[in-house]
């Protein structure tokens, strides 16, 4: 069986198992499944894109895979090639990401013989996938892909769904055969998989469950199913950006900042704590998580890829009933007293951005979150933390919400929002600090005759890594016994012209430095790709987010005192 041959073969397959994306990096030995793939695209069955860079093809085959929920599948050729692909795979991994790396390889007879690009790319990526096979040069590669998408995809039981491997050895000749060409060109279907975040509902809890001061906190990707199961249990709930349960009646904004003011000292201690997805964002949740005094239950009707099994001290269920025989159900004192102190909490945030006509970190947060529609993508960092403070949950979901929380890098970030736009065909927002954007500045190129996705890029530009400053290393830079060291080594500032940037790509931009600019920036509807910088100075961010912490305390204890 010839490479040619093999290809088709495999290809099929990929197509016949849900693949409809194909992500291209360029390459000799992967030239035969790039061939085969050409001709599944002339006839409109795959949509391929093509990218010069194995990272930044890996993280956008990783946002196709988010924005559709189907198997995306990136191909690369040998050598360092497959390696660069490591962080999106990781990434996968713990996101339970349905990624399939085809990794071309030189046949066995070269392997170990010093042949350039060679090297040892089997089990390359260890426990990072659910499934890896060598297929062997001249040989039917059928089932291997059939069982690398039903391990990427879930089938297998009890395995979570997650990134798999081919590694696909092909032998010279690498080219079709002189009477091949491409099939003539056929009509293309749009390949897209509604991700909506609808509302659900559940019955009312019945009045014979226990009264219980529980709290619903809704982890990454929990979904609509925390929110339903919070108002129907008359339960707060406490819900990050990437949960896509951020919304409805009982959805509490600052909540972070109110843990406090509910702890064991307080008059209304929390009793229980219901965990939907993955927690991944602020230390108070997770001192939450961690008291013995409190206990915790995780919802798991499905397997999970984020931990292992008896490594966490919540107790996994996996219906709804036995869920709700552990939370109880919630008084409306206890609703009430948190919509309260929530309420009083926002506002007094509100007052203090209000207060500050330069654009901040939290008003550009609750900014973006006002206004995306469609998708948005909060990068790692800071912004996603800024959405978490200052996003007012609003009473139904506008916009499908993701994140790279599997291990919360900020590589790829670019990328990755450039598949969930172009998977999802409809408008989407990302949102990233200016380190997040210059770390994945080449996904910015797009390959050669691909249309712009409708993608709009804020870019809070505070000249460094502001999120530094907020953690104890700010305090070590304040006391000023380490010198620059803070601001040289995690601060990292630089002086990139990001308008020159975009305008090497091609890309729209406009600078603003106020939120009233960023409203009307943000207000207008959007044409293909755009940046949008936030200028602003992380010199004063910690200061403010004292300002914020104090005005909200102040605010809460009138609000339960009374």
């Amino acid at each position: 069986m010839t490479a040619i041959e093999a290809s088709r073969i495999a290809a099929s397959a990929l197509l016949d198992g849900g693949v409809r994306y194909v992500v291209v990096s360029p390459g000799s030995r992967s030239a035969p499944m790039a061939y085969a793939l050409a001709e599944a695209d002339a006839a409109g069955r795959v949509e391929l894109l093509v990218r010069i860079d194995e990272r930044s093809a890996g993280f956008t085959a990783l946002g196709l895979a988010l924005s559709t929920g189907a198997p995306a599948a990136v191909l690369t050729t040998s050598g360092t090639a497959v390696g660069n692909l490591m962080p999106a795979v990781m990434e996968a991994n713990h996101a339970a990401v349905p990624l399939v790396v085809l990794s071309a390889d030189r046949p066995d007879e070269l392997r170990g013989t010093g042949a350039n690009q060679t090297t040892v790319q089997l089990d390359l990526f260890g426990e990072h996938v659910r499934f890896a096979a060598d297929v062997p040069a001249g040989t039917d590669p059928e089932r291997a892909v059939e069982t690398a998408l039903s391990a990427a995809t879930g089938v297998f039981e009890d395995v979570a769904p997650g990134p798999v491997q081919l590694n696909l050895a092909f032998r010279d000749p690498l080219v079709p055969a002189a009477g091949d060409r491409l099939p003539e060109a056929a009509g293309r279907r749009t390949w897209r998989i509604g991700r909506a975040p609808e509302p659900m509902s559940l019955p009312p809890a019945p009045a014979t469950l226990e009264e219980r001061r529980t709290v619903v906190l809704a982890g990454h990707d929990a979904g609509p199913a925390a929110e339903a199961f919070a108002r129907a249990h008359g339960l707060p709930l406490l819900a990050e950006p990437s949960s896509n349960s951020r919304f409805g009646p009982n959805a509490v904004g600052p909540y972070r900042l109110l843990l406090e003011h509910f702890g064991p000292d307080s008059a209304r201690p929390i009793e229980r704590v219901v965990l939907f997805g993955r927690p991944t964002l602020s230390r108070p949740v997770s001192a939450l998580l961690a008291r013995a005094d409190v206990p915790s239950a995780l919802y798991q009707p499905v397997p999970v890829a984020w931990y292992e099994p008896g490594r966490r001290t919540e107790l996994p269920l996996d219906n709804l009933a036995d869920l709700a025989d552990f939370s109880g159900r919630g008084s409306s004192a206890w609703l009430d007293a948190w919509l309260l102190a929530g309420a009083a909490a926002q506002h007094a945030l509100d007052q203090v951005l209000s207060a500050e006509t330069a654009a901040t970190g939290p008003s550009v947060g609750a900014l973006v979150w006002k206004h995306a529609r469609g998708q948005l993508m909060l990068g790692s960092s800071n912004g996603i933390r800024d959405v978490d403070l200052a996003g007012q949950p609003l009473p139904k979901p506008q916009a499908t919400v993701f994140a790279n929380r599997g291990l919360a890098g900020i590589d790829g970030t670019i990328s990755t929002a450039t598949g969930i736009a172009w998977g999802g065909r409809q408008e989407t927002t990302l949102l990233v600090g200016d380190v997040t954007f210059l770390h994945d500045a080449g996904g910015l190129l797009l390959g050669f005759a691909e249309n712009d996705p409708l993608l709009r890029i804020v870019v809070l530009n505070d000249a460094g890594g502001a999120i530094f400053n907020l953690l104890e290393h700010g305090a070590v830079q304040e006391a000023g016994t380490y010198g620059n060291a803070v601001e040289r080594l995690f601060g990292t500032p630089h002086t990139v012209d990001i308008a020159a940037l975009a305008a090497a790509y091609g890309i729209g931009h406009c600078a603003v430095s106020t939120t009233a600019e960023l409203a009307e920036a943000l207000a207008a509807p959007p044409s293909g790709r755009s940046i949008i910088e936030v200028r602003t100075d992380r010199q004063g961010l910690r200061e403010l987010h004292g300002r914020i912490k104090a005005a909200v305390a102040e605010a809460v204890r009138g609000v339960l005192a009374g």
